[in-house]
């Protein structure tokens, strides 16, 4: 009787430990999907705040910083996120993405944080259907080869000496700007502005450098 109990209370140890294990799996993987959920939605709300100040039908937005209590009004995007208090690290990498946009571009921070916003979301569904997270990251590596590949294939090549061309890349630049109203007048003098400057760089004598 007593080596039955042993055996049975061994048995039941064991299960317990089995059970215990189980447990806390299952919290560990609840507690993973809380947090990614978090992340989503915390840098979809800074790319909501932003939506509806894209394009040349954007609204502006009025910000008042918290500091000196200064109200701004602009539908630039770079700005509305500079001036936003972000404590969330999701949040926070995405207002980074649209300071990098700013940096290595000079425009386009609404689109792009536009676009992790919805790829984001796309996120969601696809963690909803049981598609493990690094399957998901994996996909978007070949979208972006793929996307990439696409517009190179529809990109138009524009020589320096066509001056047409010039101007429409400058008044399609100024359709989100407040001063789109005024793209006529302000893109040829952009295009000459920046082609006098290089006819200048080239008329001076080489320095060897």
């Amino acid at each position: 009787k007593t080596l039955v109990g042993t055996g049975q209370m061994a048995a039941a140890g064991k299960n317990g430990a089995s059970g215990a294990a189980e447990s806390t799996l299952g919290r560990s993987s609840v507690k993973a999907q809380d947090v990614r959920l978090s992340n989503i939605t915390a840098a979809k709300a800074v790319a909501d705040a932003v939506r509806t100040s894209l394009g040349p039908r954007g609204m502006d937005k009025m910000v008042q910083t918290a500091a000196s209590a200064d109200v701004l009004i602009t539908n630039d995007g770079a700005t509305i996120l500079e001036k936003m208090s972000v404590e969330h690290p999701a949040a926070k990498m995405l207002v980074e993405l649209a300071k990098s946009q700013d940096i290595e571009a000079g425009d386009g921070t609404t689109t792009v944080t536009i676009l992790a916003g919805s790829l984001l979301k796309s996120c969601l569904d696809l963690l909803a259907m049981g598609i493990h997270p690094t399957m998901i990251s994996e996909g978007f590596q070949v979208a972006l080869i793929k996307s990439l590949e696409i517009l190179e294939s529809i990109a138009i090549p524009i020589d320096l000496s066509q001056r047409h061309q010039l101007i429409k890349a400058a008044s399609t630049s100024l359709n989100s700007k407040v001063v789109a109203q005024h793209a006529p007048l302000l893109a040829p003098m952009a295009v000459d502005a920046v082609l006098s400057v290089r006819e200048e760089d080239a008329m001076r004598p080489d320095s060897g450098s």
